[in-house]
């Protein structure tokens, strides 16, 4: 069989390299000198779009319609609110500041999603991208700085929104495929090889497919050969080497720093219309070891916000709670480690919620205006960017668009956003089709 025909046949796969092909690099020649070498991103994706009253935005002076069953609290920041069931936030207030006017004209979960994380409206597209989420744009760009760890990590799976669309498999997200949700033993699924394959035997295989290489090498012309070396090599330092390895290792963290986090069990919901909460607080703490590690963008997933019926008592029994710990346990954490100037934290969701209560005592799909919260990154604590309505029903001051967000994260990170990619009829796409950072969080 010749390379090719190894290629066709999932060569990597016979290597025992379940996931090589997730950590294929297109062979491009970059600038260095135009993207940072050691900055990251952790997105904490907030699924299902947190209310904006009952977070960073609450209005103790509207109807109680519309101001909901929750008060305001003073923080750290003088005249700055938050919900009064965030106190541990309210207290560091001054270390991460908020948006309260970002809105886009999209409803849908999924459609919010690729709206958030692409840049791009997706039109009729749904579940599937059609552009590249940000992270894709990181493989792209960044990921040959350091080959031995993926840049783009999703906790524990990718969701819409987060594919590659055009950039193709080798930008997809590394999924964690497991979730470390409480004490005990924490393993990574992908790090696992075939079955009956250990790490000797793969490396007779791995020696057995460099014989093969060495027969061809001379012959291609193309450069077809050197290029898939590189992809083998790559795939090869992941499974084989200790780095990645030991940054997945959340059982290496010390017990205090893991109870700092919180060990909440998931929330079930007591009944079939309310909102369940995952036991999502461990997957942070993980975060936090991997941007240490030296992986560039991980996506947390934290869902799921959708509080359609009972948003009071899902808010307060299982979402507030374990966010307030958790979240401030990573801006606390990454101080205390000297890694917030490198690393910049994004909270948000797709949306936010209909600024009045509905019937069953909840609020729905809304994406007039929602809030986010960003910290590190070089972003000034304790500041407020723009402003919503009395009601939060609109934004009243400085609106902000998904859009501006993504261009502050790419920024912080060294992507070029003027990079033009083909789709697949060839037409260019630029990484971001409009959208400056965020001058007034710095």
């Amino acid at each position: 069989m010749d390379r090719r025909g190894f290629v066709r046949s999932g060569m990597l796969g016979f290597a025992g390299l379940s996931f090589g092909n997730l950590l294929k690099l297109e062979a491009a020649v970059t600038d260095r000198s135009k993207v940072s070498r050691d900055k990251s991103v952790i997105i904490l994706w907030m699924r299902g779009g947190p209310s904006q009253h009952e977070t960073w935005d609450p209005k103790p002076d509207a109807p109680e319609e519309y101001r909901g069953a929750f008060g305001a609290m003073r923080t750290s920041v003088p005249g700055v609110q938050i919900c009064d069931l965030l106190p541990m936030s309210a207290k560091i207030q001054h270390k991460y500041s908020i948006i309260r006017s970002l809105h886009h004209n999209d409803a849908g979960h999924s459609r919010g999603d690729q709206i958030c994380f692409t840049g791009y409206d997706p039109g009729l597209q749904d579940d599937t991208n059609y552009y590249p989420s940000c992270g894709s744009i990181v493989v792209k760009q960044l990921q040959h700085q350091n080959p031995k760890l993926p840049a783009y990590v999703t906790i524990p799976r990718t969701m819409p929104g987060l594919g590659a669309a055009y950039l193709g498999n080798a930008c997809k997200p590394f999924e964690t495929g497991a979730d470390p949700a409480q004490q005990g033993p924490f393993q990574v699924p992908n790090f696992n090889l075939t079955d009956g394959i250990d790490l000797y035997r793969l490396d007779e295989r791995r020696s057995l497919l460099n014989s093969f290489d060495k027969i061809r090498r001379e012959a291609d012309a193309s450069g077809q050969m050197e290029t898939m070396d590189q992809f083998q090599q790559q795939a090869w330092d992941i499974v084989a080497g200790g780095k990645a390895r030991d940054a997945f290792n959340l059982d290496a963290e010390p017990v205090k720093v893991r109870e700092r986090y919180g060990f909440i069990p998931e929330y079930k919901a007591p009944t079939p219309d309310r909102c369940g909460v995952p036991a999502w607080s461990q997957r942070i703490l993980l975060a936090r070891r991997l941007v240490e590690a030296g992986v560039r963008l991980v996506t947390v997933d934290v869902r799921w916000w959708d509080t359609h019926v009972k948003g009071y008592e899902s808010m307060r029994d299982g979402f507030l709670p374990r966010w307030d710990r958790a979240y401030t346990a990573l801006i606390e954490d990454l101080e205390q480690r000297g890694m917030l100037d490198s690393t910049m934290v994004v909270a948000w969701g797709e949306f936010g919620r209909t600024p009045k209560v509905n019937s069953t005592g909840g609020r729905d799909h809304y994406p007039n205006v929602f809030n986010a919260a960003l910290a590190g990154g070089g972003i000034k604590g304790g500041r407020v960017v723009g402003a919503s309505d009395k009601l939060g029903a609109e934004p009243l001051e400085r609106p902000v668009k998904p859009q501006e967000v993504l261009a502050t994260m790419y920024r912080h990170m060294g992507v070029d956003t003027t990079a033009q990619y083909l789709d697949h009829a060839g037409r260019p796409h630029p990484v971001l089709p409009f959208g400056s950072p965020i001058e007034e969080l710095f």
